[in-house]
Protein backbone atom coordinates (compact mmCIF):
# COMPACT_ATOMS: atom_id res chain seq x y z
CA UNK A 1 0.00 0.00 0.00
CA UNK A 2 2.72 2.43 0.88
CA UNK A 3 4.76 1.47 -2.13
CA UNK A 4 2.38 3.82 -3.89
CA UNK A 5 2.83 7.50 -4.57
CA UNK A 6 0.74 10.15 -2.87
CA UNK A 7 -1.19 12.37 -5.27
CA UNK A 8 -2.25 16.00 -4.82
CA UNK A 9 -5.59 14.95 -3.31
CA UNK A 10 -3.65 13.12 -0.59
CA UNK A 11 -4.86 9.66 -1.56
CA UNK A 12 -2.66 6.80 -2.70
CA UNK A 13 -2.51 6.11 -6.42
CA UNK A 14 -0.94 3.27 -8.32
CA UNK A 15 2.77 3.24 -8.96
CA UNK A 16 6.07 2.99 -7.12
CA UNK A 17 8.04 5.68 -5.27
CA UNK A 18 9.44 8.15 -7.77
CA UNK A 19 13.24 8.43 -7.68
CA UNK A 20 13.72 10.45 -10.88
CA UNK A 21 16.97 12.29 -11.34
CA UNK A 22 15.38 15.71 -10.96
CA UNK A 23 13.77 14.60 -7.70
CA UNK A 24 17.06 13.18 -6.48
CA UNK A 25 18.74 16.51 -7.20
CA UNK A 26 16.09 18.31 -5.14
CA UNK A 27 16.63 15.84 -2.27
CA UNK A 28 20.38 16.42 -2.41
CA UNK A 29 19.99 20.20 -2.51
CA UNK A 30 17.55 20.18 0.42
CA UNK A 31 19.98 18.42 2.70
CA UNK A 32 23.08 20.21 1.42
CA UNK A 33 21.43 23.49 2.39
CA UNK A 34 21.60 22.13 5.94
CA UNK A 35 25.31 21.51 5.59
CA UNK A 36 25.41 17.84 4.69
CA UNK A 37 25.57 15.27 1.93
CA UNK A 38 22.81 12.80 1.11
CA UNK A 39 23.61 9.19 0.38
CA UNK A 40 20.60 7.62 -1.28
CA UNK A 41 19.79 3.95 -1.54
CA UNK A 42 16.55 3.99 -3.52
CA UNK A 43 16.50 0.23 -3.92
CA UNK A 44 16.59 -0.15 -0.12
CA UNK A 45 13.83 2.35 0.57
CA UNK A 46 11.58 0.85 -2.09
CA UNK A 47 12.21 -2.60 -0.66
CA UNK A 48 11.47 -1.63 2.96
CA UNK A 49 7.77 -0.82 3.13
CA UNK A 50 5.24 -0.36 5.88
CA UNK A 51 2.89 -3.27 6.66
CA UNK A 52 -0.50 -1.70 7.34
CA UNK A 53 -2.10 -5.01 8.35
CA UNK A 54 0.58 -5.65 10.96
CA UNK A 55 0.22 -2.14 12.33
CA UNK A 56 -3.57 -2.42 12.50
CA UNK A 57 -3.26 -5.68 14.42
CA UNK A 58 -0.88 -4.10 16.92
CA UNK A 59 -2.94 -0.93 17.25
CA UNK A 60 -6.13 -2.87 17.88
CA UNK A 61 -4.41 -4.98 20.54
CA UNK A 62 -2.80 -2.09 22.40
CA UNK A 63 -6.03 -0.08 22.28
CA UNK A 64 -7.89 -2.77 24.22
CA UNK A 65 -5.61 -2.26 27.22
CA UNK A 66 -7.36 0.33 29.34
CA UNK A 67 -10.16 0.74 26.78
CA UNK A 68 -13.11 2.87 27.90
CA UNK A 69 -16.78 2.57 26.92
CA UNK A 70 -16.49 5.93 25.18
CA UNK A 71 -13.93 4.57 22.72
CA UNK A 72 -10.76 5.98 24.28
CA UNK A 73 -8.23 4.62 26.76
CA UNK A 74 -7.49 5.17 30.43
CA UNK A 75 -3.86 4.26 31.01
CA UNK A 76 -2.20 6.68 33.46
CA UNK A 77 1.30 6.05 34.72
CA UNK A 78 1.41 3.56 37.59
CA UNK A 79 -2.00 2.07 36.85
CA UNK A 80 -2.68 -1.61 36.29
CA UNK A 81 -3.28 -0.74 32.64
CA UNK A 82 0.17 0.84 32.45
CA UNK A 83 1.70 -2.41 33.67
CA UNK A 84 -0.34 -4.53 31.25
CA UNK A 85 0.60 -2.46 28.20
CA UNK A 86 4.26 -2.72 29.19
CA UNK A 87 3.97 -6.49 29.23
CA UNK A 88 2.34 -6.41 25.79
CA UNK A 89 5.05 -4.14 24.34
CA UNK A 90 7.87 -6.29 25.68
CA UNK A 91 6.29 -9.47 24.32
CA UNK A 92 5.62 -7.88 20.92
CA UNK A 93 9.13 -6.46 20.65
CA UNK A 94 10.60 -9.88 21.34
CA UNK A 95 8.68 -11.35 18.40
CA UNK A 96 10.82 -9.02 16.25
CA UNK A 97 14.00 -10.44 17.82
CA UNK A 98 14.69 -7.16 19.59
CA UNK A 99 16.92 -7.22 22.64
CA UNK A 100 14.55 -5.71 25.22
CA UNK A 101 15.53 -3.97 28.44
CA UNK A 102 13.80 -1.82 31.05
CA UNK A 103 16.00 0.89 32.52
CA UNK A 104 15.94 2.37 36.03
CA UNK A 105 13.40 4.99 34.91
CA UNK A 106 11.04 2.27 33.66
CA UNK A 107 11.67 3.14 30.01
CA UNK A 108 11.37 0.18 27.63
CA UNK A 109 14.13 -0.12 25.04
CA UNK A 110 14.42 -2.66 22.25
CA UNK A 111 17.38 -2.84 19.85
CA UNK A 112 18.73 -4.82 16.92
CA UNK A 113 22.50 -4.90 16.43
CA UNK A 114 24.00 -3.16 13.41
CA UNK A 115 27.02 -3.96 11.30
CA UNK A 116 29.11 -1.61 13.46
CA UNK A 117 28.38 -2.40 17.11
CA UNK A 118 30.44 0.56 18.33
CA UNK A 119 28.08 3.06 16.67
CA UNK A 120 25.21 4.65 18.61
CA UNK A 121 21.67 3.53 17.82
CA UNK A 122 18.97 5.03 15.66
CA UNK A 123 15.88 5.11 17.89
CA UNK A 124 12.21 5.61 16.97
CA UNK A 125 9.62 5.86 19.73
CA UNK A 126 7.32 7.82 22.00
CA UNK A 127 5.26 6.91 25.09
CA UNK A 128 2.50 4.43 25.95
CA UNK A 129 0.72 6.11 28.89
CA UNK A 130 -2.40 8.24 28.50
CA UNK A 131 -4.16 11.09 30.20
CA UNK A 132 -7.20 10.02 32.23
CA UNK A 133 -10.02 9.06 29.85
CA UNK A 134 -7.80 9.94 26.90
CA UNK A 135 -7.49 8.89 23.27
CA UNK A 136 -5.95 5.88 21.56
CA UNK A 137 -3.40 7.64 19.34
CA UNK A 138 -1.47 10.00 21.61
CA UNK A 139 1.80 8.17 22.35
CA UNK A 140 1.17 4.58 21.17
CA UNK A 141 1.18 5.79 17.56
CA UNK A 142 4.85 6.71 17.91
CA UNK A 143 5.78 3.56 19.83
CA UNK A 144 4.16 1.30 17.24
CA UNK A 145 5.82 3.36 14.50
CA UNK A 146 9.14 2.36 16.04
CA UNK A 147 8.19 -1.31 15.96
CA UNK A 148 6.95 -0.88 12.38
CA UNK A 149 10.28 0.58 11.25
CA UNK A 150 12.14 -2.38 12.78
CA UNK A 151 9.71 -4.84 11.21
CA UNK A 152 9.91 -3.26 7.74
CA UNK A 153 13.70 -3.31 7.62
CA UNK A 154 13.92 -6.83 9.04
CA UNK A 155 11.33 -8.10 6.58
CA UNK A 156 13.30 -6.52 3.71
CA UNK A 157 16.54 -8.11 4.91
CA UNK A 158 18.18 -4.71 5.48
CA UNK A 159 20.72 -4.58 8.31
CA UNK A 160 21.88 -1.07 9.13
CA UNK A 161 25.34 -0.01 10.09
CA UNK A 162 23.94 1.55 13.29
CA UNK A 163 21.98 -0.46 15.83
CA UNK A 164 18.25 0.13 15.34
CA UNK A 165 15.65 0.27 18.05
CA UNK A 166 12.47 1.59 19.60
CA UNK A 167 11.66 3.12 22.97
CA UNK A 168 8.51 3.62 25.02
CA UNK A 169 9.06 6.29 27.65
CA UNK A 170 7.66 6.28 31.16
CA UNK A 171 5.04 8.83 32.27
CA UNK A 172 5.11 11.34 29.42
CA UNK A 173 1.68 12.65 30.37
CA UNK A 174 0.91 14.69 33.51
CA UNK A 175 0.51 12.21 36.34
CA UNK A 176 -0.35 12.09 40.07
CA UNK A 177 3.30 12.82 40.92
CA UNK A 178 3.35 16.10 39.00
CA UNK A 179 6.29 15.07 36.79
CA UNK A 180 5.40 14.83 33.12
CA UNK A 181 7.91 13.54 30.51
CA UNK A 182 9.41 11.70 33.46
CA UNK A 183 11.15 8.90 31.58
CA UNK A 184 12.72 11.07 28.88
CA UNK A 185 13.85 13.66 31.42
CA UNK A 186 15.55 11.00 33.51
CA UNK A 187 17.11 9.44 30.40
CA UNK A 188 18.62 12.80 29.40
CA UNK A 189 19.62 13.97 32.89
CA UNK A 190 17.02 16.76 32.87
CA UNK A 191 15.52 15.99 36.28
CA UNK A 192 17.20 16.06 39.66
CA UNK A 193 17.13 12.64 41.34
CA UNK A 194 16.25 14.35 44.63
CA UNK A 195 12.93 15.43 43.13
CA UNK A 196 12.16 11.83 42.22
CA UNK A 197 13.12 10.61 45.69
CA UNK A 198 10.67 12.92 47.48
CA UNK A 199 7.76 12.82 45.01
CA UNK A 200 4.45 11.45 46.34
CA UNK A 201 0.90 11.45 45.02
CA UNK A 202 -2.29 12.55 46.78
CA UNK A 203 -2.57 9.21 48.57
CA UNK A 204 1.05 9.40 49.79
CA UNK A 205 2.21 6.70 47.39
CA UNK A 206 5.86 7.37 46.59
CA UNK A 207 7.23 7.69 43.09
CA UNK A 208 9.93 5.30 44.26
CA UNK A 209 7.33 2.54 44.69
CA UNK A 210 5.50 3.42 41.46
CA UNK A 211 8.72 3.14 39.45
CA UNK A 212 9.66 -0.11 41.18
CA UNK A 213 6.30 -1.58 40.17
CA UNK A 214 7.11 -1.04 36.47
CA UNK A 215 10.69 -2.29 36.67
CA UNK A 216 12.44 0.95 37.61
CA UNK A 217 14.81 1.67 40.50
CA UNK A 218 15.36 5.16 41.91
CA UNK A 219 18.65 4.07 43.45
CA UNK A 220 20.04 3.37 39.97
CA UNK A 221 18.72 6.36 38.02
CA UNK A 222 22.21 7.30 36.85
CA UNK A 223 22.32 4.07 34.83
CA UNK A 224 19.29 5.21 32.79
CA UNK A 225 21.09 8.26 31.38
CA UNK A 226 21.80 8.31 27.67
CA UNK A 227 24.20 10.43 25.60
CA UNK A 228 25.07 10.82 21.92
CA UNK A 229 27.35 7.83 22.39
CA UNK A 230 24.20 5.78 22.92
CA UNK A 231 21.78 7.43 20.48
CA UNK A 232 22.82 8.75 17.06
CA UNK A 233 19.36 10.15 16.32
CA UNK A 234 15.88 10.00 17.81
CA UNK A 235 12.71 10.15 15.71
CA UNK A 236 9.17 10.50 17.08
CA UNK A 237 5.83 10.27 15.30
CA UNK A 238 2.90 11.95 17.02
CA UNK A 239 -0.56 13.24 16.30
CA UNK A 240 -0.61 17.00 15.78
CA UNK A 241 -3.31 17.65 18.42
CA UNK A 242 -4.47 20.69 16.47
CA UNK A 243 -6.08 21.74 13.19
CA UNK A 244 -3.22 23.15 11.12
CA UNK A 245 -2.55 20.06 9.00
CA UNK A 246 -6.22 19.25 8.50
CA UNK A 247 -7.00 22.83 7.50
CA UNK A 248 -4.13 22.79 5.00
CA UNK A 249 -5.02 19.34 3.64
CA UNK A 250 -1.48 18.09 4.33
CA UNK A 251 -0.88 14.50 5.53
CA UNK A 252 2.49 14.94 7.27
CA UNK A 253 4.00 17.75 9.31
CA UNK A 254 7.75 18.08 9.84
CA UNK A 255 8.30 19.57 13.28
CA UNK A 256 10.75 22.48 13.36
CA UNK A 257 10.80 22.97 17.12
CA UNK A 258 8.93 22.45 20.38
CA UNK A 259 7.61 25.28 22.49
CA UNK A 260 8.96 26.34 25.83
CA UNK A 261 6.56 25.82 28.72
CA UNK A 262 6.42 28.18 31.69
CA UNK A 263 4.10 27.61 34.67
CA UNK A 264 3.41 29.55 37.84
CA UNK A 265 1.42 28.59 40.92
CA UNK A 266 -0.29 31.80 42.01
CA UNK A 267 -2.08 32.59 45.24
CA UNK A 268 -4.31 35.64 45.53
CA UNK A 269 -4.93 36.68 49.12
CA UNK A 270 -7.91 38.95 49.69
CA UNK A 271 -10.26 39.25 52.64
CA UNK A 272 -13.16 36.92 53.45
CA UNK A 273 -16.20 38.82 54.68
CA UNK A 274 -19.98 38.80 54.76
CA UNK A 275 -21.43 38.71 51.25
CA UNK A 276 -24.48 40.73 52.19
CA UNK A 277 -23.23 43.44 54.47
CA UNK A 278 -19.85 44.31 52.94
CA UNK A 279 -20.13 47.23 50.51
CA UNK A 280 -18.54 46.90 47.07
CA UNK A 281 -15.96 49.60 47.80
CA UNK A 282 -14.93 47.77 50.99
CA UNK A 283 -14.34 44.41 49.37
CA UNK A 284 -11.05 42.67 48.64
CA UNK A 285 -12.45 39.84 46.56
CA UNK A 286 -9.79 37.23 45.74
CA UNK A 287 -11.97 35.55 43.12
CA UNK A 288 -12.47 38.72 41.09
CA UNK A 289 -8.77 39.50 41.34
CA UNK A 290 -7.92 36.01 40.13
CA UNK A 291 -10.39 36.31 37.28
CA UNK A 292 -8.86 39.63 36.24
CA UNK A 293 -5.43 38.03 36.36
CA UNK A 294 -6.63 35.31 33.99
CA UNK A 295 -7.88 37.99 31.59
CA UNK A 296 -4.47 39.67 31.84
CA UNK A 297 -2.91 36.43 30.62
CA UNK A 298 -5.28 36.33 27.65
CA UNK A 299 -4.59 39.98 26.79
CA UNK A 300 -0.83 39.43 26.95
CA UNK A 301 -1.06 36.47 24.55
CA UNK A 302 -3.22 38.42 22.10
CA UNK A 303 -0.71 41.27 22.08
CA UNK A 304 1.92 38.97 20.55
CA UNK A 305 -0.12 38.55 17.34
CA UNK A 306 1.31 35.06 16.80
CA UNK A 307 0.01 31.50 16.64
CA UNK A 308 3.22 30.37 18.32
CA UNK A 309 2.27 31.74 21.74
CA UNK A 310 -0.56 30.69 24.03
CA UNK A 311 -1.52 31.13 27.66
CA UNK A 312 -3.92 29.29 29.93
CA UNK A 313 -5.21 29.45 33.47
CA UNK A 314 -6.25 25.84 33.80
CA UNK A 315 -6.68 25.43 37.55
CA UNK A 316 -8.70 27.76 39.78
CA UNK A 317 -9.75 27.13 43.38
CA UNK A 318 -11.29 29.56 45.86
CA UNK A 319 -11.63 29.57 49.64
CA UNK A 320 -13.76 29.33 51.64
CA UNK A 321 -16.17 28.58 48.79
CA UNK A 322 -19.51 29.49 50.35
CA UNK A 323 -22.34 31.39 48.69
CA UNK A 324 -22.59 34.01 51.45
CA UNK A 325 -18.87 34.65 51.93
CA UNK A 326 -16.66 36.89 49.80
CA UNK A 327 -13.76 34.71 48.58
CA UNK A 328 -10.77 35.26 50.82
CA UNK A 329 -8.16 33.47 48.76
CA UNK A 330 -7.74 32.04 45.30
CA UNK A 331 -5.21 29.55 43.99
CA UNK A 332 -4.60 29.22 40.28
CA UNK A 333 -2.04 27.87 37.83
CA UNK A 334 -0.88 30.00 34.91
CA UNK A 335 0.83 28.43 31.90
CA UNK A 336 2.54 30.20 29.01
CA UNK A 337 3.86 28.51 25.87
CA UNK A 338 6.02 30.27 23.32
CA UNK A 339 8.17 29.66 20.31
CA UNK A 340 10.98 31.93 21.51
CA UNK A 341 12.37 33.13 24.81
CA UNK A 342 11.76 36.74 23.71
CA UNK A 343 8.04 36.07 23.27
CA UNK A 344 7.80 34.51 26.70
CA UNK A 345 9.69 37.41 28.28
CA UNK A 346 7.40 40.00 26.69
CA UNK A 347 4.28 38.18 27.85
CA UNK A 348 5.59 37.93 31.41
CA UNK A 349 6.50 41.61 31.48
CA UNK A 350 2.98 42.60 30.40
CA UNK A 351 1.42 40.27 32.96
CA UNK A 352 3.71 41.57 35.70
CA UNK A 353 2.76 45.17 34.97
CA UNK A 354 -0.97 44.44 34.84
CA UNK A 355 -0.96 42.28 37.97
CA UNK A 356 1.00 44.86 39.95
CA UNK A 357 -1.52 47.58 39.11
CA UNK A 358 -4.50 45.30 39.76
CA UNK A 359 -3.27 44.12 43.18
CA UNK A 360 -2.99 47.71 44.42
CA UNK A 361 -6.35 48.71 42.99
CA UNK A 362 -8.16 45.70 44.49
CA UNK A 363 -6.24 45.64 47.76
CA UNK A 364 -5.05 42.04 47.45
CA UNK A 365 -1.71 40.27 47.80
CA UNK A 366 -0.44 38.09 45.00
CA UNK A 367 2.20 35.43 45.59
CA UNK A 368 3.75 33.80 42.52
CA UNK A 369 5.94 30.69 42.45
CA UNK A 370 7.60 29.37 39.30
CA UNK A 371 6.67 25.68 38.93
CA UNK A 372 8.21 25.01 35.50
CA UNK A 373 10.49 26.94 33.16
CA UNK A 374 11.26 24.64 30.25
CA UNK A 375 13.04 26.35 27.34
CA UNK A 376 12.11 26.12 23.69
CA UNK A 377 13.88 23.38 21.76
CA UNK A 378 14.67 23.31 18.04
CA UNK A 379 14.62 20.03 16.17
CA UNK A 380 17.81 19.05 14.34
CA UNK A 381 18.09 20.73 10.95
CA UNK A 382 19.62 17.72 9.22
CA UNK A 383 16.90 15.39 10.50
CA UNK A 384 14.25 17.88 9.36
CA UNK A 385 15.82 18.03 5.89
CA UNK A 386 16.08 14.25 5.67
CA UNK A 387 12.45 13.73 6.67
CA UNK A 388 11.31 16.35 4.17
CA UNK A 389 13.48 14.89 1.42
CA UNK A 390 12.23 11.34 2.02
CA UNK A 391 8.62 12.53 1.88
CA UNK A 392 9.31 14.50 -1.27
CA UNK A 393 10.90 11.44 -2.88
CA UNK A 394 7.60 9.60 -2.41
CA UNK A 395 5.58 12.66 -3.40
CA UNK A 396 4.04 12.93 0.04
CA UNK A 397 3.19 16.58 0.79
CA UNK A 398 4.61 17.99 4.04
CA UNK A 399 4.36 21.19 6.00
CA UNK A 400 6.84 22.55 8.54
CA UNK A 401 5.16 22.97 11.92
CA UNK A 402 6.20 24.33 15.29
CA UNK A 403 4.82 22.19 18.13
CA UNK A 404 2.83 23.95 20.82
CA UNK A 405 2.64 20.74 22.87
CA UNK A 406 5.48 19.24 24.85
CA UNK A 407 6.98 15.90 23.76
CA UNK A 408 9.71 13.48 24.76
CA UNK A 409 11.71 14.68 21.75
CA UNK A 410 12.18 17.99 23.57
CA UNK A 411 14.56 16.31 25.99
CA UNK A 412 16.21 13.91 23.54
CA UNK A 413 17.17 16.93 21.43
CA UNK A 414 19.43 18.11 24.27
CA UNK A 415 21.71 15.09 23.89
CA UNK A 416 21.50 14.05 20.23
CA UNK A 417 19.92 14.79 16.87
CA UNK A 418 16.14 14.64 17.17
CA UNK A 419 13.22 15.05 14.82
CA UNK A 420 9.46 14.64 14.79
CA UNK A 421 6.64 14.04 12.36
CA UNK A 422 3.01 14.97 12.94
CA UNK A 423 -0.09 13.46 11.35
CA UNK A 424 -3.39 15.37 11.30
CA UNK A 425 -5.77 15.08 14.24
CA UNK A 426 -9.27 15.02 12.79
CA UNK A 427 -11.26 17.89 14.18
CA UNK A 428 -8.19 18.91 16.18
CA UNK A 429 -9.36 16.60 18.96
CA UNK A 430 -6.89 15.10 21.44
CA UNK A 431 -6.75 14.01 25.09
CA UNK A 432 -10.29 12.71 24.64
CA UNK A 433 -11.97 9.54 23.31
CA UNK A 434 -12.76 11.33 20.03
CA UNK A 435 -9.05 11.53 19.19
CA UNK A 436 -8.46 9.99 15.74
CA UNK A 437 -6.12 10.18 12.73
CA UNK A 438 -6.62 8.77 9.22
CA UNK A 439 -4.96 5.44 8.32
CA UNK A 440 -3.56 6.83 5.06
CA UNK A 441 -1.85 9.69 6.89
CA UNK A 442 -0.35 7.26 9.41
CA UNK A 443 0.87 5.02 6.59
CA UNK A 444 2.49 7.95 4.81
CA UNK A 445 4.26 9.16 7.95
CA UNK A 446 5.61 5.76 8.97
CA UNK A 447 6.90 5.12 5.46
CA UNK A 448 8.75 8.43 5.67
CA UNK A 449 10.27 7.28 8.96
CA UNK A 450 11.38 3.98 7.40
CA UNK A 451 13.06 5.81 4.52
CA UNK A 452 14.60 8.40 6.85
CA UNK A 453 16.14 5.76 9.09
CA UNK A 454 17.82 4.17 6.05
CA UNK A 455 19.04 7.59 4.88
CA UNK A 456 20.33 8.64 8.30
CA UNK A 457 22.15 5.35 8.73
CA UNK A 458 24.27 6.28 5.69
CA UNK A 459 24.71 9.89 6.69
CA UNK A 460 25.62 9.91 10.35
CA UNK A 461 28.91 9.28 12.00
CA UNK A 462 29.91 10.22 15.47
CA UNK A 463 32.28 13.09 15.95
CA UNK A 464 35.52 12.25 17.63
CA UNK A 465 34.19 13.43 20.99
CA UNK A 466 30.94 11.45 20.60
CA UNK A 467 28.75 14.45 21.53
CA UNK A 468 27.11 15.05 18.13
CA UNK A 469 26.75 13.32 14.80
CA UNK A 470 28.19 14.46 11.50
CA UNK A 471 27.73 13.64 7.85
CA UNK A 472 30.10 11.83 5.61
CA UNK A 473 29.98 11.36 1.89
CA UNK A 474 31.40 7.91 1.35
CA UNK A 475 29.52 4.70 0.74
CA UNK A 476 30.54 1.66 2.75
Amino acid sequence: MLAKAYDNRHHFTSGTPVWHRDLQRRVHRAVRRKGGTVISRPEATIKATFDATEFETWFTAISTIGATREGGVHRPFGSDEDKRVREWLIATARTLDLLVSVDAAGNIWGTLPGHSPDLPALIVGSHHDSVPQGGRFDGPLGVLAGLSVVSALTRAGIKLRHPLGFVSFTAEEPNPFGLSTLGSRLATDRLEPAIVHRAVDASDRTLRSALAAVGGDVERLATARKTARDIAAFLELHIEQGLRLQDAGIPVGVVTGICGIYREQIRVIGEANHAGTTRLRDRHDALLAGAELALCVEASVRAELSDEVIGTVGAFAIQPGATNIIPGSCDLVMELRAGTAAQRTRMLERIEHAVSEMSVRRGVQIKRTVALDQPEQAMDSLVQATLTACASARRIPTQPLFSMAGHDATHLATITRAGMLFVPSLGGRSHCPEEVSRPQDIEAAIQVLIDAVVALDHQLHRCADGRTARLHGEME
